[in-house]
């Protein structure tokens, strides 16, 4: 169907979302989702299995000598900018742009600041030399013992941010529970710098539901668990809103299963051929659907990929949209590749026509950066921006053959002398069809103004953007959707500001 066609049509009425609220606008959009019928696109051994490193693919060696710190006494690591509702890099008031950052102190060794990690935020007019800005929530505000990677967005003088909140406030031993957390505050700017306050409440918008996404319970342990990394997304060809997210299929390993490989030529090679142990790995890439105003209900859907058998951590997903097309990139390590498949730590990226799929591969079996082989670990956390460059941190460089479980074996000064833990040189990508290149090493850190484009046929209207509130009737009639809990009404008098004691 043309996408200008797409929206003449509907069950729940005429599918203009532009012009549809509350409720109404949430069933076109869930409609146009699929629903939860909808099969996810997998990622298969076979695909994986044509990863190569090519000389378009694999970045340059960096330059260690000549990093400068992105604060003198943090350790830097994943990274993403504020954005416009479009995705669009966003400019404040006295010109500046602004990115966040997982952050811990530089005394603490490498391999613990994962237990410790803090978001703060740097600015910059020139998108180049961060001035730190401080933490992006008062200490007592967030939810989780600590916070890892999410999204944020602007609008209309206010910041809306999403995270993940792991493990609780006030555990007496590091848990790795992960939550999808939001928070709503207000945008100071001016000449003079940059300043986030007035947060409303934090909210916790989604849990794993152990039907699309794998609880903590259900992973039986031993390896790594995911529910985290919240990536809004403004459709542009629909105007609905969605978050995407990393997480696990939901199926235990004790009954998951590897199905049988296609091999070529009308071949199949049996599940059991698959290495022992390969059933275990379960990634996937998340997504839910908006259904209020306030940003704080969500509507879990499955999938939009999977990677059963293949690899256990899609981490980080994001979509740049171009030339039509959705690119989804997510990050991996090589030691999350189930067995018998050898990826390296990299930038991995798929393309489709649609939101939903069906994704394949870009460049050699989905890599789209690599890690030089002379230095595989020396950056790590690509985000691809609107103009398909790339920013990421310095990782640990300089290991002389050694593995990153290898090297938390080593001698505490060994390992500070070893991590980098600032912004790595931006790379610029080029797309086109299937085929990627890296074609230019940038500066340290650089992240340019870029606008996100505008989708071919979009809803013809200037709102598409926003949604009305949900009336009560809306609520109950949508009750059977999956047992929904419901939740306290979190809306807020924007006169007033008012906060409510929550327990983490």
């Amino acid at each position: 169907m043309p996408h200008h066609d797409r929206y003449d049509d509907c069950s729940c009425g005429k599918c203009d979302y532009c012009h549809h609220k509350g409720n109404r606008k949430f069933r076109c959009c869930f409609e146009e989702s699929g629903g939860f019928d909808r099969t996810p696109a997998i990622w298969t051994r076979e695909q994986a299995e044509q990863i190569r490193i090519t000389p378009q693919n694999a970045a340059p060696v960096i330059d260690f000598d000549a990093l400068e710190p992105t604060a003198p006494d943090l350790w830097v690591w994943d990274t993403w900018p504020l954005r416009e509702q479009d995705g669009s890099i966003a400019v404040l008031p006295g010109g500046w742009r602004v990115i966040f950052s997982l952050t811990a102190p530089r005394s603490v060794l490498p391999g613990k600041r994962h237990d410790i990690a803090t978001i703060r935020y740097f600015y910059a007019r020139d998108g180049q030399d961060w001035i730190p800005g401080g933490r992006v929530f008062p200490q007592e505000d967030p939810f989780g013992s600590r916070q890892w990677a999410g999204s944020a967005f602007v609008k209309d003088g206010e910041i809306f941010f999403f995270y993940t909140a792991t493990g609780r406030r006030g555990e007496t031993s590091v848990t790795y529970e992960q939550r999808l957390a939001f928070a709503r505050g207000d945008v100071f700017s001016d000449l003079e710098g940059v300043l986030f306050d007035n947060w409303e409440e934090h909210v916790i918008i989604a849990e794993p539901d152990g039907e699309f996404y794998q609880t903590q319970e259900q992973s039986g342990g031993g390896i790594i668990y995911s529910f985290r990394d919240p990536w809004y997304y403004l459709d542009p060809e629909s105007g609905c809103e969605f978050v995407l997210f990393e997480g696990n299929t939901a199926i235990t390993p004790a009954v998951r299963e590897c199905e049988p490989q296609n091999i070529g030529d009308g071949d199949f090679r049996s599940g059991n051929d698959v290495p022992n142990g390969a059933a275990q790995f379960n990634g996937n890439v998340g997504i839910m659907l908006l259904r209020n105003s306030d940003y704080t209900e969500w509507e879990l859907l499955p999938a939009i990929l999977e990677a059963e058998c293949v690899n256990q951590q899609l981490e980080r997903p994001h979509i740049v949209y171009s030339g039509g097309r959705y690119h989804l990139f997510i990050i991996s390590h090589q030691f999350t590749f189930a067995p018998g498949l050898d990826g390296p730590d990299g930038l991995y990226g798929f393309v489709a026509n649609n939101l939903f799929g069906n994704y394949v591969p870009l460049g050699e079996g989905g890599l789209v950066i690599a890690n030089p082989p002379e230095q595989p670990f020396q950056a790590y956390s690509w985000l691809v921006l609107p103009d398909l460059s790339a920013e990421s941190f310095v990782n640990y460089f300089n290991l002389e053959g050694l593995s990153l479980n290898e090297v938390g074996n080593q001698p505490d000064q060994y390992i500070f002398n070893h991590f980098g833990g600032v912004l790595a040189p931006t790379l610029q990508l080029t797309v086109d069809n299937l085929d990627t290149t890296i074609v230019n090493e940038l500066a340290q850190g650089l992240v340019m103004e870029s606008e996100t484009q505008s989708a071919p046929f979009p809803p013809t209207c200037e709102k598409r953007r926003h949604y009305g509130d949900l009336e009560d009737e809306d609520r109950d009639d949508h009750a059977h959707t999956r047992g929904k809990r419901s939740r306290d009404d979190h809306r807020i008098n924007r006169g007033g500001r008012r906060k409510r004691h929550r327990h983490d």
